[in-house]
């Protein structure tokens, strides 16, 4: 997506309002969506689906102050059209995948709902703070009618953080784009992980969330208008909005062939044996980015 209608995609915009103790994100993919569902030729409403979990991953993992931390989303469950839903985010890198029943998704509607794709599923937030070595885990039901309502869940009852997220996608010349809005409530004592119980219904809160509803999700999606612009509509009469520097988004499997030699290298040379080939070749299948990497028995030996 390099042409002029296109620019204003693949960035995540941070911003603050230090009136409405409130914190934002902003988010749009173009060419980073493309290349990720691009990799498989998912059906539309997985398609549509991947795009808008890869949206969340990109809005909630950007708020990471740990530039090695990483951020995982993932929905599952156990007999519902989509198995398991992965994306995950490190600096600026997203990737995702999506396991699904074909036959099963061939009965459903053409358009199903999120019941209808998972059932009584479940939605994992994961964050992993490389730095200091801790680690964060919320899950909370599949509930509401998208994904994105059910990871506002999240951070209402697991966090206890009030906020609002929207995201909107939408096909633009044969591509999918995917934008969306991220905001909370942070009143003071909220930076660390150490959350303060707010009250839902602050009166700061609520004028901040009721503007950010207005966002609608052709805007979120709408390649031609610049992330800046977004929050200048939403908070103009603000006495203050602070806009952080843009973080650019790129696609990142972080597969390789060193990589995976060195994970292979870790069985014992029984099981290596059990997972070659007559060839003696073990073929390695990265879901993510759906290529595979053969490795010779013989390397791992040297």
């Amino acid at each position: 997506m390099a042409d002029a209608n296109h620019i204003h995609v693949d960035r995540a915009l941070g911003f603050a309002i230090p009136g409405r103790s409130a914190r934002g994100r902003v988010v749009r993919l173009g060419q980073v969506a493309t290349d990720i569902l691009s990799a498989h030729a998912y059906p539309r409403a997985i398609e549509a689906l991947l795009a808008e979990a890869l949206a969340l991953g990109a809005l909630i993992g950007s708020t990471l102050k740990d530039d090695a931390g990483q951020l995982t989303l993932q929905a599952q469950t156990d007999n519902g059209v989509v198995r398991l839903l992965v994306v995950d985010y490190r600096a600026g890198e997203l990737r995702g995948y999506v396991d699904y029943d074909a036959d099963q998704l061939a009965a459903a509607p053409a358009e199903p709902t999120l019941f209808a794709l998972f059932g009584q599923g479940y939605l994992a937030i994961t964050f992993d703070m490389a730095t200091t070595g801790e680690r964060y885990q919320g899950i909370v039901p599949l509930d509401g009618a998208t994904l994105t309502e059910a990871a506002e869940n999240y951070f209402v009852r697991s966090e206890q953080i009030p906020s609002l997220l929207r995201v909107g996608v939408q096909r633009v010349g044969g591509r999918i784009v995917a934008g969306g809005l991220f905001l909370q409530y942070l009143p003071e004592g909220e930076e660390g992980r150490e959350r303060l119980h707010v009250r839902l219904d602050h009166p700061e809160w609520e004028h901040v969330a009721a503007l950010g509803a207005t966002m609608g999700a052709d805007e979120l999606a709408d390649p031609t208008l610049p992330l800046e612009n977004l929050v200048w509509r939403l908070f103009n009469e603000e006495a203050e909005v602070r806009v952080l520097a843009a973080i650019p988004l790129t696609r990142g499997c972080r597969c390789n062939p060193e990589h995976i030699l060195s994970v292979i290298a870790k069985f014992p040379a029984e099981e290596q044996r059990e997972m070659a080939d007559e060839k003696g070749v073990i073929a390695v299948d990265c879901k993510f980015c759906s290529k595979i990497f053969p490795v010779r028995l013989d390397s791992l030996a040297a």
